[in-house]
């Protein structure tokens, strides 16, 4: 009977020695999954597909991010979350605990990561970017047209698909684009939404501002209308770097002759095609242009343009900017250059006027400042008189260097 009470008691204590160490490892346990962990500061880590409940676990011990994996391990057990944890980049904050990791990752709260595209950006650029940017995976693919892409932020997630991006950059210009189209002006001389875009991409080259897009729009309307050439140096610029490159120097007088059909110099109506991707607004400016009477506009010398209607006021214009320009120096070559105000040659001859070298802009800032006129194309050119005195012309900024110009316009050598 001792002996009988003897292993009861022991049996008791055993039980009470048990249960204060379950209770105590239970209370630890949960001061290690719902306490403060030990990383000092955030942490981005990445989970690999098909990683399971001890290999995660692991990897955040390993990393720093908790004390245990295997206490991750119970946790996500316990909780019925194990099955929830998702493969993807993780930032996980300072003191983040068990628990908490475990919830970021059950849920899903992916690093986002940001790609902006700049508007008049060309095709070859835009893939540059995509191509740079880091955290997605595999090749850019099949470059897609010019103009095919729609400037903007686009958010993504570790490993995602390159071409998945450029995707849905392609499906929101479609998408914009069609929009557009349908809330356009229909007085415009535009036959399909193609040359809704193709005329936006010239705006956006030209327009530094964004308040003279519509304006510029309107100028270049009133020109397709009245059968004038565009005479848009960014159409050059685009014939003279093999579609999408960017030209090392200035443009000069003798590049208005390439022969291309992109040079709006020598061809009337639109180019064949966009010459980079415009964004909404110069898309919108080109669908709804402002009702002007202008058909010239040149550099006002603080990044805008002042606009004319007739070649008179043009060239008071120009000769306006010319007094406010160094006497004695050169143009930056960074600098555009302003069209001469003389009336341009025919047909058979490069125009002597010309509007400003529009340089592609760099992919994390906005277009330069840019200087540029439209100069009229008439089928029979008024003399030089007509636009500046006979003896002794004034110089003019002609493409980036100063000149005297010649009877014909063009810098005398």
């Amino acid at each position: 009977m001792t002996a009988f009470f003897r292993l009861l008691a022991w049996s008791v204590i055993t039980a009470g020695i048990v249960v204060a160490a379950l209770g105590a490892g239970g209370y630890w346990l949960y001061r290690e999954a719902e306490g403060p962990g030990p990383l000092a500061e955030a942490r981005t880590l990445v989970i690999l597909p098909k990683s399971g409940i001890g290999a995660i676990g692991d990897l955040l011990a390993d990393k720093g991010v908790i004390r245990h994996g295997f206490v991750f391990q119970l946790a996500a057990g316990l909780s019925a979350r194990g099955s929830a944890l998702k493969a993807g980049e993780y930032e996980f904050p300072a003191h983040v605990s068990v628990l908490q990791a475990l919830e970021i990752i059950a849920a899903g709260r992916m690093v986002k990561h940001r790609l902006m595209v700049p508007e008049g950006l060309t095709t070859a650029e835009v893939l540059a970017l995509v191509r740079d940017a880091p955290a997605l995976d595999g090749d850019v693919g099949p470059p897609p047209g010019e103009g095919e892409l729609l400037p903007d932020t686009y958010v993504y997630s570790y490993g995602e698909s390159r071409q998945e991006v450029i995707e849905r950059m392609r499906r929101a210009m479609a998408h914009m684009l069609a929009q557009m189209w349908k809330e356009r002006r229909h007085d415009l001389p535009l036959a399909s939404p193609q040359d809704a875009l193709i005329l936006a991409s010239v705006v956006e080259k030209e327009a530094a501002r964004e308040e003279e897009r519509a304006h510029i729009a309107g100028v270049f309307i009133n020109r397709l209308k009245l059968g004038m050439r565009l005479q848009s140096d960014p159409t050059v610029l685009f014939a003279l770097t093999s579609s999408g490159g960017k030209l090392d120097r200035p443009l000069v007088h003798a590049d208005l002759s390439v022969n291309s059909p992109y040079n709006t110099y020598l061809a009337k109506g639109l180019p064949p095609g966009p010459i980079a991707n415009p964004g909404r607004a110069s898309l919108r400016a080109a669908v709804r242009p402002e009702r002007t009477e202008d058909l010239f506009f040149v550099a006002d010398g603080s990044g805008g343009h002042v606009f004319a209607k007739t070649l008179a006021d043009q060239t008071k214009n120009i000769a306006a900017y010319r007094r406010g320009q160094p006497g004695d120096t050169d143009p930056a070559p960074a600098a555009d250059a302003v069209a001469p105000s003389t009336p341009p040659l025919p047909a058979a001859s490069p125009a002597p006027a010309a509007p400003p070298a529009a340089s592609a802009p760099a992919p994390a800032a906005r277009k330069p400042a840019r200087r540029t006129a439209a100069t009229p194309a008439a089928p029979a050119p008024a003399p030089a008189a007509a636009a500046r005195p006979v003896a002794a012309p004034p110089a003019q900024v002609i493409k980036g260097r100063r000149c005297q110009p010649g009877p014909d316009g063009a810098c005398l050598q």
